[in-house]
């Protein structure tokens, strides 16, 4: 008869080696599948196949896992974006840019999402990460000829109504559901013309 197998270290390791990327990551995943208000350290814990106090040597707690996941999330989202502009200029690099958020937050929601539960401002990390989001959006309106000080309000603004309706989107609130396609591509276009009408 043979003799019961050995339990092996392999046998309860984590399937992913634990640092504080992997915990940031399996948080993602999770977020996308379950939204924030259901995330927890306990179900990343399970997820990784750990104990929640193991941890800890990697997240402080809840709040730092948010301000990791949101820095994760700018710096995907920015990516996203510069890939989508590459090659355009003008209002097709605008509409090109905008369609890329959308796609990102609808490809990623809970992860969009959870962008809003960390403040941005006074966290230097944070802010140089939104930045880095709003200087893909003020490359992509070059093409426009913009002064420099417009380009920057005119990113901050396309940043701004590009949030605004994706978040209005994943929380189901927008009033007429049926025409989302038709209202993102309104706001483009309009604020398209607007930014091609700004005095030189």
């Amino acid at each position: 008869m043979a003799p019961p197998a050995a339990t092996t270290a392999a046998n309860n390791s984590p399937p992913h080696p634990l640092d504080a990327t992997t915990v940031i990551e399996v948080a993602g995943e999770l977020v996308d599948q379950i939204g924030p208000e259901a995330l927890s350290l306990s179900g990343i814990a399970r997820e990784l196949g750990v104990t929640q106090p193991a941890l800890y040597r990697h997240v402080d707690d809840l709040a730092s896992l948010w301000r990791g996941l949101g820095l994760a999330t700018r710096a995907l989202l920015a990516d996203h974006l510069a890939d989508a502009a590459v090659g355009l200029s003008g209002p097709e690099a605008m509409k090109a840019v905008a369609g890329a958020w959308r796609q990102f937050a609808r490809r990623h929601p809970g992860r969009y999402r959870s962008t809003d539960r960390y403040a941005v401002a006074g966290d230097a990390d944070l802010e140089q990460a939104a930045n880095r989001t709003v200087g893909v959006l003020e490359k992509a309106l070059r093409g426009f000829d913009l002064p420099d000080h417009e380009r920057r309000h005119a990113a901050h603004s396309l940043r701004s109504a590009l949030h605004g309706f994706v978040m209005y989107e994943l929380s189901d609130g927008h009033p007429d559901p049926d025409h989302l396609d038709t209202s993102f591509d309104r706001m483009v276009e309009h604020l398209s013309t607007a930014f091609a009408a700004i005095d030189r």
